[in-house]
């Protein structure tokens, strides 16, 4: 995959014109996300899509380890067709593309001006205490195991770890809509305590919808409230594939350090 994209190439997705890192990094600090632009090219989403669903492919087919990429919770119709995939997990440790997308240069630059200069750092690929960078495909479907998730932040899921802050990035394959589901933030939420937050898929004063397009990248903090809406279209009109991974900046754990249990505490 080559890299083409410069900091100067970056648009907003709210106004479509050139925005620098600088304003960018502030419009996050701000909202606690921003969705970003112009940073890959059609080929590269091409390329990028052709090794993730390859992935998919792998595991459905057996010869990607299942418990370690993917989970045992796959479901399979009862025509013996091969199960469907909903994830897999550190992908950027199987594919060079990946990899070469979430390690982007100027992400990097981006994710340090974020978190006021200080380098970010991202869980080893191999690491096999957690997901890593996971490729998630999400349709409605009996056979789909993830279609919606309820309100949330990241860091709920390990409460008392220092490992905090972080910002998830999210690589969209397709564009996002009513019909293959979409975002739901809560601008500004990042800088709340979640108190107040439901525990299910309310509707809360003051949220938005998040609609990106193919080959946006959405960075978002680990603070902020957010939902996932399920799709009201069946596929093929209801997939929404995306690679997401975190970039942290608290206190890099040792490799044998142990971590606390994750908690699955958002509304599936």
């Amino acid at each position: 995959m080559t890299q083409s994209a410069t900091a100067a190439a970056l648009v907003s997705s709210l106004d479509g014109v050139a925005i620098s890192i600088p304003e960018l990094a502030a419009d996050f600090r701000r909202d606690g996300y921003v969705n970003v632009r112009g940073l890959l090219t059609d080929t590269e989403i091409d390329e990028l899509q052709v090794a993730l669903v390859s992935l998919q492919d792998a595991v459905a087919r057996g010869e990607l380890d299942r418990a370690r990429y993917s989970g045992d919770d796959l479901t399979s119709a009862d025509d013996g067709s091969l199960p469907f995939v909903n994830y897999v997990k550190d992908v950027t440790h199987l594919s060079d593309v990946a990899r070469d997308a979430f390690h982007h240069p100027v992400l990097h630059e981006l994710l340090t001006a974020c978190f006021d200069g200080i380098e970010p750092w991202t869980w080893s690929e191999a690491h096999g205490r957690k997901f890593g960078v996971v490729y998630q495909d999400a349709r409605p479907g009996q056979e789909s195991g993830y279609t919606r998730i309820g309100w949330h932040s990241d860091h709920q899921a390990f409460p008392t770890s220092d490992f905090f802050p972080s910002i998830a990035l999210t690589f969209h394959l397709d564009a996002t809509s009513p019909a293959n589901g979409f975002l739901r933030v809560v601008p500004g939420s990042h800088r709340r305590r979640t108190d107040e937050m439901p525990l299910g898929f309310e509707k809360i004063d003051g949220e938005i919808g998040v609609y990106c397009e193919r080959g946006d990248v959405l960075l978002h903090h680990s603070d902020l409230w957010h939902s996932a809406a399920r799709a009201t279209e069946d596929p093929p009109g209801g997939v929404r594939r995306h690679m997401r991974g975190g970039w942290n900046a608290g206190r890099r754990p040792a490799d044998d350090e142990e971590l606390e249990a994750f908690n699955k505490n958002a509304a599936r």
